[in-house]
């Protein structure tokens, strides 16, 4: 299992500039995220539209993509994001976060974790 989700995320990022989807891999028009504050313990979660960012805390979280399986949507997300902390003005994560496996490609930040629950197909 990890072996396939690690295979699809070095597929996707080297997609990650392709116009076209991977067969059997559909775009959703956004995604549903979650931040935890891991000072003030409380999470919050984030929907965004594919091309939008939102402010968590310091962070400014923009979600360039999302992709699900076709066949069965609720069976695991695969987000492009592009997280900057702004009080340091620099790019802290960029990449595919797999929701199914979020240690897989995680952001490493002091005070706050944001991963994907699941892309928004509505």
């Amino acid at each position: 299992m990890i072996r396939k989700a690690l295979a699809l995320l070095v597929f996707s990022t080297s997609l990650a500039g392709a116009q076209e989807a991977p067969e059997g891999l559909a775009k959703a028009p956004g995604a549903y995220l979650r931040g935890l504050d891991k000072i003030a313990a409380a999470s919050s979660d984030l929907t965004l539209a594919v091309g939008e960012a939102a402010r968590y805390g310091s962070l400014s979280v923009r979600l360039d993509e999302c992709r699900y399986p076709a066949d069965d949507p609720a069976a695991n997300a695969y987000a492009f994001l592009e997280i900057t902390d702004t009080s340091v003005n620099k790019m802290v994560f960029r990449g595919w976060m797999i929701a199914q496996n979020p240690a897989l490609s995680a952001l490493d930040h002091q005070r706050y974790d944001v991963w994907v629950l699941r892309c928004k197909i509505d």
